[in-house]
Protein backbone atom coordinates (compact mmCIF):
# COMPACT_ATOMS: atom_id res chain seq x y z
CA UNK A 1 0.00 0.00 0.00
CA UNK A 2 1.33 3.57 -1.41
CA UNK A 3 0.72 6.26 0.63
CA UNK A 4 -1.45 9.50 -1.25
CA UNK A 5 1.73 11.56 -1.28
CA UNK A 6 3.63 8.78 -3.05
CA UNK A 7 1.20 7.33 -5.44
CA UNK A 8 1.23 11.41 -6.83
CA UNK A 9 4.97 11.29 -7.08
CA UNK A 10 5.08 7.91 -8.80
CA UNK A 11 2.68 8.89 -11.60
CA UNK A 12 2.11 12.87 -12.38
CA UNK A 13 4.41 13.08 -15.16
CA UNK A 14 3.62 16.91 -16.64
CA UNK A 15 6.50 19.78 -16.45
CA UNK A 16 8.31 20.07 -13.18
CA UNK A 17 6.79 17.08 -11.90
CA UNK A 18 8.96 15.39 -9.78
CA UNK A 19 8.87 11.80 -11.81
CA UNK A 20 8.47 14.16 -14.88
CA UNK A 21 11.90 15.60 -14.50
CA UNK A 22 13.00 12.19 -13.70
CA UNK A 23 11.70 10.60 -17.25
CA UNK A 24 12.52 13.40 -19.11
CA UNK A 25 15.97 12.42 -18.14
CA UNK A 26 15.74 9.28 -20.36
CA UNK A 27 15.73 8.24 -23.84
CA UNK A 28 11.80 8.19 -25.13
CA UNK A 29 9.92 6.57 -27.85
CA UNK A 30 8.05 9.15 -29.39
CA UNK A 31 6.67 7.27 -32.95
CA UNK A 32 7.53 4.36 -35.50
CA UNK A 33 9.34 4.87 -37.81
CA UNK A 34 6.72 3.80 -40.27
CA UNK A 35 4.60 6.37 -38.72
CA UNK A 36 6.99 9.22 -40.83
CA UNK A 37 6.64 7.00 -44.29
CA UNK A 38 4.43 8.51 -46.99
CA UNK A 39 4.12 12.02 -48.64
CA UNK A 40 4.89 14.15 -45.70
CA UNK A 41 7.13 12.62 -42.99
CA UNK A 42 5.51 15.35 -40.17
CA UNK A 43 3.69 14.28 -36.92
CA UNK A 44 2.62 15.94 -33.88
CA UNK A 45 3.61 14.24 -30.49
CA UNK A 46 2.40 14.58 -26.95
CA UNK A 47 4.86 13.45 -24.42
CA UNK A 48 4.47 14.06 -20.82
CA UNK A 49 1.78 16.35 -20.95
CA UNK A 50 3.66 18.33 -23.61
CA UNK A 51 3.28 19.34 -27.37
CA UNK A 52 6.14 18.61 -30.07
CA UNK A 53 6.36 18.21 -33.47
CA UNK A 54 8.29 15.34 -35.38
CA UNK A 55 9.86 15.36 -38.76
CA UNK A 56 12.07 14.29 -40.92
CA UNK A 57 13.50 17.03 -43.22
CA UNK A 58 14.42 16.67 -47.39
CA UNK A 59 18.29 15.09 -46.72
CA UNK A 60 16.67 12.17 -43.80
CA UNK A 61 17.53 13.78 -40.74
CA UNK A 62 14.83 13.57 -37.77
CA UNK A 63 14.28 16.54 -35.57
CA UNK A 64 11.76 17.31 -32.72
CA UNK A 65 10.56 20.82 -31.68
CA UNK A 66 7.93 22.75 -29.90
CA UNK A 67 4.94 22.36 -31.36
CA UNK A 68 4.09 26.34 -31.64
CA UNK A 69 5.68 28.87 -33.39
CA UNK A 70 7.84 31.40 -31.54
CA UNK A 71 6.28 33.71 -33.60
CA UNK A 72 3.10 33.91 -32.71
CA UNK A 73 2.01 30.75 -31.50
CA UNK A 74 0.60 28.93 -34.79
CA UNK A 75 0.63 25.07 -35.15
CA UNK A 76 4.07 23.89 -36.65
CA UNK A 77 2.64 20.16 -37.28
CA UNK A 78 0.96 21.54 -40.34
CA UNK A 79 3.99 23.57 -41.49
CA UNK A 80 5.44 22.49 -44.99
CA UNK A 81 8.63 20.73 -45.02
CA UNK A 82 10.96 22.68 -47.85
CA UNK A 83 14.35 24.53 -48.09
CA UNK A 84 15.62 22.53 -45.30
CA UNK A 85 13.53 22.31 -42.56
CA UNK A 86 9.99 22.69 -41.39
CA UNK A 87 8.07 25.99 -42.47
CA UNK A 88 5.18 27.85 -40.85
CA UNK A 89 2.11 28.18 -42.68
CA UNK A 90 1.20 31.72 -40.66
CA UNK A 91 4.33 33.86 -41.78
CA UNK A 92 6.60 31.74 -43.45
CA UNK A 93 9.43 31.36 -40.67
CA UNK A 94 10.93 28.39 -41.21
CA UNK A 95 13.23 26.21 -38.50
CA UNK A 96 15.78 23.38 -39.01
CA UNK A 97 16.19 20.15 -37.27
CA UNK A 98 18.11 21.80 -34.49
CA UNK A 99 15.45 24.74 -34.06
CA UNK A 100 17.53 27.21 -36.08
CA UNK A 101 15.39 29.68 -37.56
CA UNK A 102 16.73 30.22 -41.04
CA UNK A 103 14.26 32.54 -42.60
CA UNK A 104 11.25 35.28 -40.96
CA UNK A 105 10.49 35.93 -44.86
CA UNK A 106 8.49 39.16 -44.04
CA UNK A 107 11.11 40.73 -42.44
CA UNK A 108 13.10 43.40 -44.36
CA UNK A 109 16.75 41.78 -44.66
CA UNK A 110 18.90 44.21 -42.08
CA UNK A 111 16.24 43.47 -39.22
CA UNK A 112 18.01 39.78 -39.18
CA UNK A 113 15.40 38.95 -36.71
CA UNK A 114 16.12 35.25 -37.41
CA UNK A 115 19.68 34.99 -35.91
CA UNK A 116 17.80 36.07 -32.46
CA UNK A 117 15.18 33.67 -32.61
CA UNK A 118 15.68 29.46 -31.69
CA UNK A 119 12.77 27.47 -31.31
CA UNK A 120 13.39 24.99 -28.83
CA UNK A 121 14.93 21.40 -30.32
CA UNK A 122 15.73 17.82 -28.71
CA UNK A 123 17.74 15.38 -30.27
CA UNK A 124 16.32 12.28 -32.10
CA UNK A 125 17.46 8.99 -32.87
CA UNK A 126 16.48 5.78 -34.35
CA UNK A 127 16.82 2.27 -33.25
CA UNK A 128 15.12 -0.81 -34.56
CA UNK A 129 11.73 0.55 -35.91
CA UNK A 130 11.26 3.30 -33.18
CA UNK A 131 12.17 6.89 -33.12
CA UNK A 132 13.38 8.18 -29.91
CA UNK A 133 13.74 11.27 -28.33
CA UNK A 134 15.22 13.27 -25.67
CA UNK A 135 13.51 16.15 -23.88
CA UNK A 136 15.53 16.23 -20.52
CA UNK A 137 18.64 18.70 -19.56
CA UNK A 138 22.28 17.83 -20.34
CA UNK A 139 23.34 15.37 -22.06
CA UNK A 140 21.40 12.18 -23.05
CA UNK A 141 22.30 8.77 -21.54
CA UNK A 142 23.52 6.26 -23.68
CA UNK A 143 21.32 3.28 -24.70
CA UNK A 144 22.68 0.04 -23.80
CA UNK A 145 24.02 -2.42 -26.29
CA UNK A 146 20.64 -4.93 -25.64
CA UNK A 147 19.72 -7.09 -28.34
CA UNK A 148 16.72 -5.02 -29.36
CA UNK A 149 19.51 -2.40 -30.48
CA UNK A 150 22.34 -4.15 -31.66
CA UNK A 151 20.38 -7.02 -33.99
CA UNK A 152 20.17 -6.24 -37.77
CA UNK A 153 17.40 -4.87 -39.30
CA UNK A 154 15.50 -8.38 -40.96
CA UNK A 155 15.29 -9.67 -37.50
CA UNK A 156 13.77 -6.89 -35.77
CA UNK A 157 10.01 -5.33 -36.14
CA UNK A 158 8.39 -2.31 -33.94
CA UNK A 159 4.87 -1.80 -32.61
CA UNK A 160 2.57 -0.09 -30.39
CA UNK A 161 -0.99 0.42 -28.92
CA UNK A 162 -2.82 2.80 -26.85
CA UNK A 163 -4.23 2.46 -23.17
CA UNK A 164 -6.27 4.79 -21.58
CA UNK A 165 -4.56 4.70 -18.15
CA UNK A 166 -1.96 5.81 -16.06
CA UNK A 167 2.14 4.38 -17.41
CA UNK A 168 2.73 3.11 -13.89
CA UNK A 169 -0.28 0.85 -13.51
CA UNK A 170 0.31 -0.49 -17.84
CA UNK A 171 4.11 -0.85 -16.76
CA UNK A 172 3.59 -2.77 -13.87
CA UNK A 173 1.22 -5.38 -15.41
CA UNK A 174 4.45 -6.27 -17.39
CA UNK A 175 6.30 -6.94 -14.07
CA UNK A 176 3.80 -9.37 -12.52
CA UNK A 177 4.77 -13.24 -13.64
CA UNK A 178 1.76 -14.61 -11.86
CA UNK A 179 -1.36 -13.00 -13.74
CA UNK A 180 -0.47 -14.58 -16.52
CA UNK A 181 -2.00 -17.97 -15.12
CA UNK A 182 -4.98 -16.21 -15.03
CA UNK A 183 -5.12 -13.61 -17.16
CA UNK A 184 -4.00 -14.96 -20.20
CA UNK A 185 -5.63 -18.54 -19.71
CA UNK A 186 -6.73 -20.31 -22.40
CA UNK A 187 -9.14 -23.56 -22.15
CA UNK A 188 -7.55 -24.80 -25.64
CA UNK A 189 -4.06 -25.14 -26.80
CA UNK A 190 -3.39 -24.07 -29.68
CA UNK A 191 -1.04 -25.95 -33.06
CA UNK A 192 2.14 -24.33 -32.43
CA UNK A 193 2.40 -24.04 -35.66
CA UNK A 194 -0.37 -21.45 -35.65
CA UNK A 195 1.66 -19.68 -33.32
CA UNK A 196 4.14 -17.39 -35.24
CA UNK A 197 4.17 -13.63 -33.73
CA UNK A 198 1.61 -14.29 -30.77
CA UNK A 199 2.40 -14.39 -26.91
CA UNK A 200 1.83 -17.89 -24.55
CA UNK A 201 0.66 -19.36 -27.89
CA UNK A 202 3.65 -21.54 -28.68
CA UNK A 203 5.57 -24.11 -26.46
CA UNK A 204 8.24 -24.11 -24.25
CA UNK A 205 11.96 -24.11 -25.40
CA UNK A 206 13.59 -27.42 -24.64
CA UNK A 207 10.40 -29.34 -24.66
CA UNK A 208 6.86 -30.20 -26.37
CA UNK A 209 4.94 -28.59 -23.65
CA UNK A 210 2.37 -25.80 -24.71
CA UNK A 211 3.10 -22.61 -22.68
CA UNK A 212 -1.00 -22.35 -22.47
CA UNK A 213 -0.77 -25.65 -20.54
CA UNK A 214 1.96 -24.55 -17.86
CA UNK A 215 0.03 -21.72 -16.73
CA UNK A 216 -3.58 -23.05 -16.55
CA UNK A 217 -2.32 -26.26 -14.71
CA UNK A 218 0.60 -24.19 -12.54
CA UNK A 219 -0.87 -21.05 -11.19
CA UNK A 220 1.53 -20.68 -7.93
CA UNK A 221 5.24 -19.82 -9.51
CA UNK A 222 8.28 -19.39 -7.08
CA UNK A 223 8.86 -15.93 -7.69
CA UNK A 224 12.77 -14.78 -7.39
CA UNK A 225 13.84 -10.74 -7.72
CA UNK A 226 17.41 -10.01 -8.40
CA UNK A 227 18.71 -6.94 -8.62
CA UNK A 228 20.70 -5.95 -11.53
CA UNK A 229 22.58 -3.47 -13.42
CA UNK A 230 19.73 -2.37 -15.59
CA UNK A 231 17.11 -2.65 -13.11
CA UNK A 232 15.56 -6.00 -12.32
CA UNK A 233 15.97 -10.32 -12.69
CA UNK A 234 12.65 -11.49 -12.48
CA UNK A 235 12.32 -15.54 -12.32
CA UNK A 236 9.15 -17.53 -12.01
CA UNK A 237 10.01 -21.25 -11.26
CA UNK A 238 6.84 -23.66 -11.86
CA UNK A 239 7.42 -27.17 -11.01
CA UNK A 240 5.08 -29.36 -13.82
CA UNK A 241 6.23 -32.67 -11.84
CA UNK A 242 8.88 -34.94 -10.06
CA UNK A 243 11.63 -34.17 -12.95
CA UNK A 244 10.79 -31.16 -14.70
CA UNK A 245 10.57 -27.32 -13.55
CA UNK A 246 9.00 -24.73 -16.11
CA UNK A 247 11.51 -21.42 -16.06
CA UNK A 248 10.47 -18.07 -16.99
CA UNK A 249 13.36 -15.24 -16.95
CA UNK A 250 11.76 -11.25 -17.64
CA UNK A 251 13.32 -7.95 -16.90
CA UNK A 252 12.13 -4.91 -15.70
CA UNK A 253 14.88 -2.17 -17.33
CA UNK A 254 14.72 1.23 -15.32
CA UNK A 255 12.93 3.71 -16.04
CA UNK A 256 9.66 1.65 -17.75
CA UNK A 257 10.82 -1.14 -20.34
CA UNK A 258 10.82 -4.63 -19.66
CA UNK A 259 12.16 -7.17 -21.72
CA UNK A 260 9.89 -10.26 -21.77
CA UNK A 261 10.43 -13.71 -24.33
CA UNK A 262 7.61 -14.05 -26.37
CA UNK A 263 8.75 -17.91 -27.74
CA UNK A 264 11.78 -19.67 -27.93
CA UNK A 265 13.40 -17.72 -30.71
CA UNK A 266 11.91 -14.44 -30.02
CA UNK A 267 11.64 -11.68 -27.10
CA UNK A 268 9.87 -8.65 -26.53
CA UNK A 269 11.31 -5.28 -25.00
CA UNK A 270 8.41 -2.95 -24.07
CA UNK A 271 8.28 0.72 -22.98
CA UNK A 272 5.19 2.24 -21.28
CA UNK A 273 5.46 6.25 -22.41
CA UNK A 274 2.82 8.46 -20.54
CA UNK A 275 1.28 11.20 -23.41
CA UNK A 276 -0.06 12.57 -20.30
CA UNK A 277 -0.50 11.58 -16.71
CA UNK A 278 -3.94 9.44 -18.18
CA UNK A 279 -3.11 7.80 -21.16
CA UNK A 280 -0.01 5.93 -22.44
CA UNK A 281 2.05 4.23 -25.28
CA UNK A 282 3.71 1.35 -25.51
CA UNK A 283 6.37 0.85 -27.55
CA UNK A 284 7.74 -2.34 -28.36
CA UNK A 285 10.30 -4.27 -30.45
CA UNK A 286 10.08 -7.78 -31.07
CA UNK A 287 13.70 -9.56 -32.00
CA UNK A 288 14.04 -12.84 -33.47
CA UNK A 289 17.07 -14.86 -32.47
CA UNK A 290 16.31 -17.74 -35.11
CA UNK A 291 15.64 -16.38 -38.94
CA UNK A 292 14.60 -12.89 -40.04
CA UNK A 293 11.33 -11.93 -38.81
CA UNK A 294 8.07 -11.77 -41.39
CA UNK A 295 7.20 -8.68 -40.52
CA UNK A 296 4.25 -8.71 -43.17
CA UNK A 297 2.85 -11.39 -40.95
CA UNK A 298 3.43 -9.56 -37.75
CA UNK A 299 2.15 -6.16 -38.85
CA UNK A 300 -1.07 -7.54 -40.85
CA UNK A 301 -1.47 -9.70 -37.23
CA UNK A 302 -1.66 -6.55 -35.44
CA UNK A 303 -3.50 -4.45 -37.74
CA UNK A 304 -6.21 -6.84 -37.28
CA UNK A 305 -6.31 -5.52 -33.39
CA UNK A 306 -5.53 -2.00 -34.01
CA UNK A 307 -6.95 1.49 -35.44
CA UNK A 308 -4.62 3.43 -37.16
CA UNK A 309 -3.46 6.20 -37.02
CA UNK A 310 -3.89 6.36 -33.32
CA UNK A 311 -3.03 2.75 -32.84
CA UNK A 312 -5.73 2.52 -30.53
CA UNK A 313 -7.69 -0.99 -30.06
CA UNK A 314 -10.62 -1.99 -31.85
CA UNK A 315 -11.36 -4.17 -28.87
CA UNK A 316 -11.83 -0.92 -25.90
CA UNK A 317 -13.58 0.47 -23.04
CA UNK A 318 -16.52 1.30 -25.47
CA UNK A 319 -17.16 -1.86 -26.65
CA UNK A 320 -16.48 -3.72 -23.35
CA UNK A 321 -13.06 -5.01 -24.33
CA UNK A 322 -15.05 -7.60 -27.11
CA UNK A 323 -16.56 -9.81 -23.93
CA UNK A 324 -18.30 -12.60 -24.72
CA UNK A 325 -19.80 -14.79 -21.78
CA UNK A 326 -19.93 -17.80 -24.35
CA UNK A 327 -16.02 -17.45 -24.77
CA UNK A 328 -15.31 -16.83 -20.96
CA UNK A 329 -17.20 -20.34 -20.30
CA UNK A 330 -15.45 -22.19 -23.01
CA UNK A 331 -12.29 -20.65 -24.42
CA UNK A 332 -10.13 -17.72 -22.50
CA UNK A 333 -10.45 -16.95 -19.13
CA UNK A 334 -11.10 -13.59 -19.57
CA UNK A 335 -14.15 -14.29 -23.03
CA UNK A 336 -11.82 -11.29 -24.28
CA UNK A 337 -10.47 -12.68 -27.07
CA UNK A 338 -6.61 -14.13 -27.64
CA UNK A 339 -4.76 -10.62 -27.78
CA UNK A 340 -3.25 -10.52 -24.15
CA UNK A 341 -2.59 -6.62 -24.93
CA UNK A 342 -6.61 -6.64 -24.91
CA UNK A 343 -6.35 -8.65 -21.31
CA UNK A 344 -3.48 -6.17 -20.17
CA UNK A 345 -5.57 -3.24 -21.22
CA UNK A 346 -8.45 -4.56 -19.45
CA UNK A 347 -6.48 -5.12 -16.35
CA UNK A 348 -4.57 -2.03 -15.92
CA UNK A 349 -7.83 0.41 -17.51
CA UNK A 350 -10.26 -1.29 -15.83
CA UNK A 351 -7.81 0.30 -11.93
CA UNK A 352 -8.98 3.79 -12.79
CA UNK A 353 -7.54 6.33 -15.14
CA UNK A 354 -5.24 6.44 -12.09
CA UNK A 355 -4.76 3.43 -10.07
CA UNK A 356 -5.57 4.34 -6.06
CA UNK A 357 -2.43 2.45 -4.40
CA UNK A 358 -3.83 3.80 -1.20
CA UNK A 359 -6.74 0.97 -1.27
CA UNK A 360 -4.29 -1.85 -2.66
CA UNK A 361 -3.28 -5.02 -0.50
CA UNK A 362 0.07 -6.25 -2.04
CA UNK A 363 0.72 -10.01 -1.69
CA UNK A 364 4.32 -11.90 -1.41
CA UNK A 365 3.60 -12.63 -5.85
CA UNK A 366 3.80 -9.11 -5.78
CA UNK A 367 7.66 -8.38 -4.58
CA UNK A 368 8.71 -7.10 -7.95
CA UNK A 369 6.40 -4.27 -8.24
CA UNK A 370 7.37 -3.36 -4.29
CA UNK A 371 10.74 -3.79 -5.56
CA UNK A 372 10.44 -1.71 -8.51
CA UNK A 373 8.40 1.06 -6.90
CA UNK A 374 11.51 1.60 -4.45
CA UNK A 375 13.46 1.46 -7.10
CA UNK A 376 11.17 4.50 -8.84
CA UNK A 377 11.18 6.65 -5.65
CA UNK A 378 14.71 6.39 -4.67
CA UNK A 379 15.34 7.51 -8.21
CA UNK A 380 13.14 10.40 -8.22
CA UNK A 381 14.61 11.72 -5.04
CA UNK A 382 17.90 10.69 -6.59
CA UNK A 383 17.12 13.16 -9.02
CA UNK A 384 16.16 15.88 -7.01
CA UNK A 385 18.98 16.10 -5.29
CA UNK A 386 20.41 16.37 -8.62
CA UNK A 387 22.45 12.92 -8.81
CA UNK A 388 22.53 10.03 -11.31
CA UNK A 389 20.02 7.18 -11.06
CA UNK A 390 20.02 3.99 -12.92
CA UNK A 391 20.53 3.76 -16.27
CA UNK A 392 21.65 7.09 -16.92
CA UNK A 393 24.60 5.39 -18.37
CA UNK A 394 28.16 6.49 -20.32
CA UNK A 395 28.92 5.04 -23.59
CA UNK A 396 31.45 2.75 -22.01
CA UNK A 397 28.98 1.54 -19.25
CA UNK A 398 26.17 1.24 -22.08
CA UNK A 399 28.75 -0.77 -24.34
CA UNK A 400 28.96 -3.33 -21.07
CA UNK A 401 24.94 -4.19 -20.74
CA UNK A 402 24.05 -7.00 -23.46
CA UNK A 403 21.50 -8.67 -23.58
CA UNK A 404 19.68 -9.19 -21.28
CA UNK A 405 18.64 -13.32 -21.08
CA UNK A 406 14.65 -13.39 -21.53
CA UNK A 407 13.69 -17.16 -21.37
CA UNK A 408 10.69 -19.14 -21.00
CA UNK A 409 11.98 -22.79 -20.71
CA UNK A 410 11.49 -26.66 -19.34
CA UNK A 411 14.57 -27.62 -16.84
CA UNK A 412 15.38 -30.76 -14.66
CA UNK A 413 14.55 -29.81 -11.31
CA UNK A 414 18.44 -30.24 -10.41
CA UNK A 415 19.52 -27.77 -13.06
CA UNK A 416 16.24 -25.24 -12.75
CA UNK A 417 18.75 -22.40 -11.23
CA UNK A 418 20.97 -22.20 -14.06
CA UNK A 419 18.80 -23.42 -16.57
CA UNK A 420 18.16 -19.58 -17.77
CA UNK A 421 22.31 -19.24 -18.37
CA UNK A 422 22.50 -22.31 -20.27
CA UNK A 423 19.55 -21.77 -22.22
CA UNK A 424 20.62 -18.21 -23.18
CA UNK A 425 24.06 -19.45 -24.36
CA UNK A 426 22.95 -22.19 -26.53
CA UNK A 427 20.39 -19.59 -28.23
CA UNK A 428 22.96 -16.65 -28.64
CA UNK A 429 25.46 -19.47 -30.14
CA UNK A 430 23.12 -20.84 -32.60
CA UNK A 431 22.39 -17.28 -33.90
CA UNK A 432 24.62 -15.64 -36.39
CA UNK A 433 24.35 -12.01 -35.79
CA UNK A 434 24.12 -12.37 -31.63
CA UNK A 435 28.02 -14.21 -32.24
CA UNK A 436 29.28 -10.98 -34.35
CA UNK A 437 31.30 -8.46 -32.06
CA UNK A 438 29.12 -6.14 -30.39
Amino acid sequence: METAADNEMMTRVGPGTPCGNLLRQYWQPVALVEELAGKRPVKAVRLMSEDFVLFRDEQGRYGMLDRHCPHRAADLAYGRLEDGGLRCLFHGWLFDVDGKCLETPAEPPSVRLCERVRQPAYPVIERSGILFAFVGKGEPPALPDFDCFVAPGDYTFAFKGLFECNWLQALEVGIDPSHASYLHRFFEDENPSASYGKQFRGTSADSDVAITTVLREHDCPAIEVEPVPYGLRLTALRELDAERTHVRVTNLVFPQAFVIPMSAEMTIAQWHVPIDDTHCYWYAIFTSFGGPVDRQQMRSQRLELYELPDYRPRRNRLNDYGYDVDEQLAKTYTGMGHDINVHDQWAVESQGQIQDRTREHLGTADKAIVRYRRMLKEAIRAQQRGESATMMLSKQQANALKGPPSIDGVSSRSDAGSYWKDADERRRAACAWSSEPR
